[in-house]
C-alpha cells in the first residue's frame, strides 16, 4: 500500500461535513483527534456557507471551503448561481490533499468531494446513511450503527488516518471574542432554546413559562432567541409571560455562540444551538420529544443532561429537577 501522506510531518486533510448545524458540531471532535495525533496537520473543512462559522472556531482548522447547495438548488436557472458553482469547483480543485474524509455519508456530500485531489474516504455501504454514496469513495470503512454520531465520525476518521480515537470527545472550541451587546443586561442569565426545525420536536409553551418563572425566582434572567417569524412570535409570547425575560434581535451564528458561552445554563429542544452550548462546555439540558437522544442527543460529558425520547416529552418539573442551579458554582467549576 502506498504511504498515506506525501509528507508525514504536515499531512493535508479535507473534512467534509456540510450540514446541518448539529451534524457539523458533531464532527468537531474529529478535528481535535487529528490534531492530537498529527499536531502539524493542515485541516480544511467543506461546509455549507450558513454553518461556516462553526469549524472556524476550531484552532486546528486551517481553511474553510464554503458551499451553497441549499441556496443553489433554488437558482439552477440563474447564471450567477452557476458562476458560484464554478468558483467553488475551482477552489476545491486548487487544493491538494493527502486524504479527504466524508463523515456525512450522503450522495450529495460524496459528489461534492469528488472534485478534491486526494484519497477519498467514507463509510462503507452498510454504514453510510445513503449506501450509494459509498460507491463514490476510493476507500471505505465499516462503522457500527447504534452509536452516537460523534463516535461514528471519530471512528471513521481514525480508520482512514491510521490511529485509534482515545478518551472523551473534545470539541476544541471556545466562544468567539465578541463584546457583550447592549441588549444583554449585566448579570447572570439562562438561554431558553424553544425553536426547532420540526413541530413534533417543540415543547409546550406552558412548560417553557413554568421553567422561565422558576429561573426568574433563582435570579437568572431568561434569554429567548429566535430565527424565523414564527419563532419570533413565540419568543414574544414567552417573554410577556416570563418576568424580566429578554427577546434579543436576530443573531448571527457567532453572536449566538458568544451568548451561549456566557450563559449560566442553557435549556433547549432538539436543535443545533443546544448542541453548540454543550460543545462550549455550558451546563445544558436537552429536551427530546420526537427523537432518540442516544443517537443524536447532547454529547459533551458531565455538563449535559438529556431528557425525554420519542413520544416521551418531559414536563417542566423534570427539567427543573435536572437543572444545575442549586449548586451552580460547583457545577460550573466541574465543567
Amino acid at each position: 500500500m502506498a504511504p498515506l501522506f506525501a509528507d508525514p510531518q504536515t499531512p493535508h486533510i479535507l473534512l467534509v461535513k456540510t450540514s446541518s448545524l448539529g451534524d457539523v458540531l458533531h464532527n468537531l471532535p474529529v478535528a481535535s483527534d487529528i490534531a492530537r495525533h498529527y499536531p502539524d496537520a493542515q485541516i480544511d473543512w467543506l461546509v455549507e456557507e450558513s454553518f461556516a462559522a462553526l469549524p472556524g472556531l476550531h484552532p486546528a482548522v486551517r481553511n474553510i471551503i464554503p458551499v451553497a447547495v441549499r441556496r443553489w438548488r433554488g437558482k439552477l436557472l440563474s447564471p450567477a448561481a452557476w458562476r458560484e458553482i464554478a468558483a467553488f469547483r475551482n477552489t476545491l480543485a486548487a487544493q491538494h490533499y493527502d486524504v479527504a474524509i466524508d463523515t456525512q455519508g450522503l450522495l450529495k456530500s460524496a459528489l461534492l468531494m469528488r472534485g478534491a485531489h486526494g484519497l477519498r474516504c467514507g463509510f462503507d455501504r452498510l454504514s453510510a446513511r445513503e449506501p450509494l454514496a459509498a460507491s463514490l469513495y476510493q476507500r471505505t470503512f465499516p462503522v457500527a450503527a447504534g452509536q452516537h454520531a460523534v463516535e461514528r465520525n471519530r471512528q471513521l476518521a481514525a480508520q482512514a488516518l491510521g490511529y485509534a480515537p482515545e478518551g472523551q470527545a473534545d470539541y476544541g472550541i471556545r466562544p468567539p471574542a465578541i463584546a457583550r451587546p447592549a441588549w444583554l443586561a449585566e448579570g447572570p442569565y439562562a438561554v431558553l432554546l424553544h425553536a426547532t426545525s420540526r413541530a413534533d420536536k417543540l415543547w409546550s409553551e406552558p412548560n417553557w413559562i413554568a421553567l422561565g418563572r422558576y429561573l426568574y425566582e433563582k435570579n437568572l434572567r431568561c434569554i429567548l432567541p429566535w430565527g424565523s417569524a414564527a419563532e419570533q412570535a413565540r419568543s414574544l409570547r414567552l417573554a410577556e409571560a416570563i418576568p424580566d425575560a429578554i427577546m434579543p434581535p436576530r443573531l448571527s451564528l457567532n453572536e449566538a455562540a458568544a451568548m451561549l458561552g456566557g450563559a449560566q445554563a442553557v435549556i433547549g429542544v432538539d436543535t443545533g444551538l443546544a448542541h453548540l452550548a454543550a460543545a462550549l462546555g455550558v451546563p445544558t439540558v436537552g429536551i427530546y420529544t420526537a427523537t432518540d437522544p442516544a443517537l443524536t442527543g447532547l454529547y459533551a460529558g458531565r455538563c449535559v443532561v438529556n431528557l425525554g425520547n420519542i413520544n416521551r416529552a418531559p414536563d417542566a418539573a423534570a427539567v427543573i429537577d435536572a437543572l444545575p442551579i442549586t449548586n451552580m458554582s460547583q457545577r460550573m467549576a466541574a465543567c
